[in-house]
């Protein structure tokens, strides 16, 4: 697995053949197929493997937000942190390959979407909407709330990196993207 997800990194799935990856692992043609009935077995196997790391993440933004007692500092805290985890050039080239290989498996892209990107979604909406019952928040619709922090989080950095191929952002230009979010989405979701 680690011989291939390299080679489809750097290749693509197109770009790379199970001989390559046999090649590359040091073990017969016959091996990889013993493990995956195919390459598009595990290619999949690969790319959901990956949405464990998600967890870290959900984690993350649990636990940053549910005991706020200064939303200000723990929402910039976040967005820091979030925005650091999904620049890593690792996740970054991974997604670059989901979205590449979409339309010949949408079922791999919408399960690695489902599994990932979307339970984050759903847990900072649950905070979120906690943070709303408490008075520290106004909104009607957690979801688009959090969908408005994260897309502003990474709208800047990850299209750059989805359109150039430059994945070695500096971490002070990170964190100036992360706290020109935290303030604006507090300028439109703070109670007036």
């Amino acid at each position: 697995m680690e011989a291939a997800t390299a080679l489809f990194l750097d290749k693509g799935y197109d770009g790379t053949s199970v001989d390559e990856i046999a090649a590359v692992a040091e073990v017969s043609k016959r091996t990889v197929y013993q493990h995956f009935a195919d390459k598009e077995g595990l290619f999949t196997e690969i790319i959901m493997a990956t949405t464990a790391q998600v967890d870290e993440v959900v984690r993350l933004v649990a636990g940053t937000l549910d005991a706020t007692l200064d939303l200000d500092a723990d929402l910039r805290k976040l967005a820091r942190a979030f925005l650091a985890a999904l620049t890593e050039p690792g996740l970054l080239q991974l997604r670059r390959l989901v979205i590449a290989d979409a339309s010949r498996f949408p079922d791999l892209g919408r399960a690695w979407y489902e599994q990932g990107f979307e339970r984050v979604l759903a847990t900072l909406a649950t905070s979120f909407r906690v943070l709303a019952e408490k008075g520290s928040l106004q909104l009607d619709d957690p979801l688009l709330a959090a969908n408005h922090f994260v897309g502003m989080l990474l709208w800047i950095p990850v299209n750059r990196a989805m359109f150039t191929g430059i994945h070695g952002i500096k971490k002070a230009e990170l964190q100036r993207y992360a706290d020109a979010a935290a303030r604006a989405f507090l300028a439109a979701y703070r109670p007036r």
